[in-house]
């Protein structure tokens, strides 16, 4: 069996009015219930600190190298488990845990302004969404320009789109951790296979 290293699974830290982080909450789940045999899986808590991740992003890709990072984060507006398709450049005004936000209000100077996930997230909704599962998963084009997408921007550049967001409702609004834990465990194996089978696709390409 080859192994999949699919490697860096991060949530975030508290901030604002969120005293627990449903996200990081929902990691710890999915990390007590595993991923297949074949998965090579690194969890980290996430500062919620823009200077904090423009280090620690690029670290983890150079440490791991993985085949996919998958980032999860908190919205006080969702009531689905959202997949984001991309992650934005611009438009960071608001203060993370440090009282801090970029001077430039951008993640890459000079970036494009949308870095699209190589994941087909609609193609995972509907797979995720005919296993039964009591959680409802929706797709998002918009991660909310704070520490989400700002994480979500630079992963996607660091790795030319090997990177996928998911966005959790907080705790009990309506999901418990269990149920968060299993919803993810059910997406990334769908992420997974997906990428699986358009890396075929593509080295099937360069074969002829």
């Amino acid at each position: 069996v080859k192994s999949v290293n699919f490697s860096s699974l991060a949530g975030f830290e508290p901030f604002g009015e969120h005293a627990v982080n449903a996200s990081w909450i929902a990691v710890q789940e999915l990390e007590k219930l595993g991923l297949r045999d074949d998965v090579d899986l690194h969890v980290y808590e996430v500062p919620v600190e823009y200077q904090t991740v423009q280090r620690l992003i690029p670290a983890l890709w150079k440490k791991h190298s993985p085949q996919l990072v998958v980032h999860v984060g908190v919205s006080g507006m969702a009531t689905t488990v959202t997949l984001e398709k991309c992650g934005h450049n611009v438009g960071y005004k608001g203060l993370d845990n440090c009282r801090f936000c970029p001077g430039s209000q951008c993640c890459v100077e000079g970036g494009p302004e949308c870095i699209d996930s190589i994941i087909d997230m609609d193609a995972v909704c509907k797979r995720v969404s005919t296993l039964g599962l009591d959680v409802a998963v929706t797709i998002s084009k918009d991660a909310g320009r704070y520490l989400c997408d700002f994480t979500y921007y630079t992963s996607l550049y660091q790795s030319c789109g090997r990177s996928a967001f998911v966005h959790v409702p907080p705790l009990g609004k309506p999901y418990s951790a269990e149920q968060l834990g299993r919803a993810l465990q059910a997406i990334i194996e769908e992420m997974l296979d997906v990428l699986e089978h358009s890396e075929d696709k593509i080295s099937c390409q360069h074969k002829h």
